[in-house]
């Protein structure tokens, strides 16, 4: 009788594995992406592991952190209020998500000495969003099945990563600000960084929390012109990299 367990789990193991597969390829593709654009110094294997694997728990902070927010703005603010959508994208989801992304990412990289290039702020900052990102697109893939997983390969997880390029280009800056002494353009950069990543994070959101014609095809616009702009920060980055 044991004999036949491993044929019958075989096609329920092999069905898990596609929808694993299915929901962190894209963001393996785009982490060996940005990867290949740091021409001069390539980073530690184990120091972008230990970074994809800080994002996923800055997503288990984030479910956390979320439930409170939201529970909290539940009772301050009806939902029915035009402002509730903006609040919960920009506050509730987008400053929390970026926020636990910018703290694991800070903790694990900021006096590590392999953090010597500008470009590093960039790739280390990717590597984070892009383990959020797969970790919170298998709970979306388990969720909702296989039909969520294109969409998402093509607008969630670029957009997660494109939030954070521009959070690892003002980072980038805030390490060289720092080793050159400057502390308040350090300072301003780390905000920069943060400020900026909630910002884009927080438009996304709510064109999609809106659900009008309008905000669908301001959101078709947004991501397109975000997604020109990102790979063209990448590359413009990567060409100009210089040591901090």
């Amino acid at each position: 009788m044991y004999f036949f367990i491993p044929f019958v789990t075989m096609p329920f193991l092999y069905l898990i594995m596609i929808y694993i597969a299915a929901a962190i390829l894209p963001a393996i593709l785009l982490m060996r992406y940005v990867y290949q654009q740091d021409s001069i110094e390539k980073e530690p294997p184990q120091l972008l592991i230990s970074l994809a694997w800080r994002g996923v728990l800055a997503a288990l902070a984030s479910i956390v952190l979320e439930m409170i927010a939201q529970s909290i703005l539940n009772v301050t603010l009806d939902q029915n209020d035009p402002r509730y959508q903006y609040v919960l994208a920009f506050l509730c989801v987008a400053a929390i998500e970026e926020g636990t992304k910018f703290f694991f990412l800070y903790r694990r990289t900021w006096h590590d000495p392999n953090f010597n290039f500008r470009f590093d702020g960039i790739v280390y900052a990717v590597f984070v969003s892009l383990g959020f990102a797969a970790f919170e697109n298998v709970k979306y893939v388990f969720s909702y099945g296989l039909s969520v997983a294109l969409p998402r390969a093509i607008l969630a997880i670029p957009g997660h990563m494109g939030f954070s390029v521009f959070m690892g280009v003002f980072y980038g800056r805030a390490k060289l600000k720092y080793d050159m002494g400057d502390r308040f353009g350090s300072t301003l950069n780390l905000i920069f960084a943060y400020v900026s990543a909630v910002a884009l994070h927080g438009i996304y959101d709510s064109c999609c929390m809106s659900g009008t014609k309008q905000s669908t095809a301001l959101f078709v616009l947004f991501v397109i012109a975000m997604y020109l702009i990102v790979f063209g920060l990448i590359r413009h980055e990567s060409r100009s990299d210089t040591p901090v």
